[in-house]
């Protein structure tokens, strides 16, 4: 690592994770661990940790994905969560992966092709997302006849558009679920995974389900969010969701639970240059910062080529916030009152600049933070002291 930029994640943070998870919802059988791009940006080796924990089966986004799982993991059961093309079964078949069947042209397409009895497939149902699923029922009942003698039906899944923190949508995407689940002899498909992190832990365990994906949840973020009950707004929202309950338009939930959860991902980079500045000069392309006070300004070895821009707004260096004034491709830079040390590392990502804190300040969440980091930025492992 030359570039003195990097994400730091702790692996036996996320097995610890995992744990307390399967420690407070118990009543499943299956845990999935979604590990699309890159495991939330965590790196794919955090896998050995996640399986550790206590993950049994993971999902990933595209067959490259599957495979690099593959590369090293030969036994844990990989889930594509998107079609691929049929010209790739055998890549498939030979690395033991598992495919999505998301429509009734898809099922024609590949039964179309001999020797698919060791060939796992996921039947993936569209509840109310209208991205990916079977959408009629009629659909679902010929697709699952034609499979049924020729592929092995291992799951059947659907994803929430929604939460169901409040919305009424996601009542109507339970009843659409039911629909589905009772034109086929769903209990005879091993693995039933309906749910997602939020949905876990915001409402009772749906009847069918044997199994549940974690995404976001394993990384640190338990989804406990405690409702601002102040104001007469908030008070008349709070009681309209009370009557649609009563009145059977929305399902009961909870935004509060007692995950013991940490963020294992932190980001760091290192101090170029320093130099002095003085009042009303200027920083940055378009000169876009005019200096208020004689200073320093600190180049970072960071920009936003890695994900990294001025909307972080401030960094941590020698236990100070210090404001993001400016960004580049390749460099963001830092106003500093006093001298900074070339070569200081520079928490953007931390203990004292924290994930919530950084999404407050960018307005988006934590997925499309992980999602922004790009892959130049390199990853080092830590261990806890007693694991060493």
């Amino acid at each position: 690592m030359y570039r003195k930029s990097y994400a730091l994640v702790n692996k036996n943070i996320l097995e610890e994770n995992i744990r307390e998870i399967k420690k407070k919802y118990p009543n499943y059988e299956y845990y999935m661990g979604v590990v699309k791009n890159n495991a939330y940006h965590h790196g794919i080796e955090v896998i050995d940790s996640l399986i550790k924990g206590g993950i049994n089966y993971l999902a990933v986004s595209s067959l490259e994905e599957a495979l690099d799982i593959r590369a090293i993991n030969k036994d844990i059961p990989v889930l594509i969560l998107e079609p691929i093309p049929i010209i790739y079964i055998d890549i498939v078949l030979k690395n033991n992966i598992t495919l999505t069947v998301e429509s009734l042209s898809y099922t024609k397409e590949l039964v179309s092709k001999e020797n698919l009895k060791k060939l796992k497939v996921h039947l993936k149902l569209d509840t109310g997302m209208n991205r990916l699923g079977f959408k009629r029922v009629d659909e679902l009942q010929e697709a699952y006849i034609l499979l049924k003698d020729k592929v092995f039906i291992e799951g059947i899944y659907t994803h929430f558009a929604t939460s169901g923190r409040g919305d009424i949508f996601y009542k109507k995407q339970l009843d659409k679920l039911k629909e589905f689940l009772d034109s086929i002899d769903v209990l005879k498909i091993p693995i039933r995974h309906f749910d997602r992190s939020i949905t876990m832990v915001s409402h009772e365990k749906i009847k069918e389900s044997n199994g549940v994906r974690l995404g976001i949840i394993m990384y640190g973020f338990s989804q406990s969010v405690k409702v601002n009950t102040e104001g007469i707004k908030n008070k008349l929202r709070l009681w309209k969701r009370k009557m649609y309950i009563k009145n059977g338009f929305m399902m009961e939930y909870t935004t509060i639970n007692d995950l013991n959860l940490k963020p294992a991902y932190s980001l760091y980079s290192t101090i170029l240059a320093v130099r002095p500045v003085s009042k009303d000069e200027f920083v940055g392309y378009n000169a876009s910062f005019k200096v208020l006070e004689d200073g320093y300004i600190a180049s970072i070895a960071i920009g936003y080529a890695d994900g990294v821009t001025k909307d972080f707004k401030k960094v941590v260096i020698d236990g100070k916030k210090l404001d993001i004034v400016s960004d580049s491709m390749d460099m963001i830079m830092v106003f500093s009152k006093n001298k900074l040390e070339v070569g200081s590392k520079v928490e953007i990502i931390g203990e004292n600049r924290t994930i919530r804190e950084v999404t407050r300040d960018i307005k988006i969440n934590s997925y499309h933070l992980f999602n922004q980091i790009s892959k130049r930025v390199p990853i080092i492992y830590e261990e806890d002291e007693n694991e060493k």
